[in-house]
C-alpha cells in the first residue's frame, strides 16, 4: 500500500479523471512554483473506478480556480492549513477564459494581432461550449493547450 503523507497547508484536488493530473499540473504551472507536489495516478475509487489525486503544499492562494474548473470542473477542490481540511471549494464553468484555448480560426484578428490575449466566452453552459470572443468561432478539443 503506498502512503503520501499529510501536507501542512496546500490543497488536494481529489477526483481528477483517471490519467489527466500531469495535465493540470502543467496548466496550473505548478512546475514553476519552489513547492512539493505528489501526483498519484490510478488510484481506486468506488465512486469513479480510478482516479488521479494532486496534493500541492504551497500558499492555498496560488490556485487558479478557473482553470482548474475549465479543465474539470467535478474536480473537488480540498484547502488545507494546519494539516486539516478547513475548506471545499466547488468549482464551476468560468464564464470567461484567457489564453487556455487558442482560436484556430484564421481569419480571427488573434491570428493578426500575436500579441492579442486569446479569450473565450462560455456559450451554452449545459454543453459546455466555449467562443472566441472576437470571432464567436467554437472550441473544440483540438483548440485546447493540452
Amino acid at each position: 500500500m503506498l502512503n503520501v503523507g499529510k501536507i501542512e497547508e496546500g490543497f488536494v484536488l481529489d477526483h481528477i479523471e483517471a490519467g489527466k493530473s500531469l495535465s493540470i499540473y502543467h496548466h496550473l504551472q505548478l512546475d514553476k512554483l519552489d513547492c512539493t507536489v505528489a501526483i498519484i495516478k490510478n488510484a481506486r475509487s468506488n465512486k469513479m473506478g480510478k482516479k488521479d489525486i494532486l496534493k500541492v503544499e504551497c500558499d492555498i492562494d496560488t490556485l487558479d480556480l478557473d482553470v482548474l474548473a475549465f479543465i474539470d470542473h467535478n474536480i473537488t477542490v480540498n484547502v488545507i492549513k494546519d494539516g486539516e481540511i478547513v475548506d471545499k471549494k466547488v468549482l464551476t464553468l468560468p464564464k470567461e477564459i484567457r489564453n487556455i484555448i487558442k482560436c484556430k480560426n484564421p481569419r480571427c484578428i488573434t491570428s493578426i494581432e500575436q500579441e492579442l490575449p486569446h479569450i473565450f466566452v462560455l456559450a451554452d453552459e449545459q454543453k459546455e461550449i466555449y467562443r472566441c470572443k472576437y470571432c464567436e468561432e467554437k472550441a473544440s478539443e483540438s483548440t485546447y493547450a493540452w
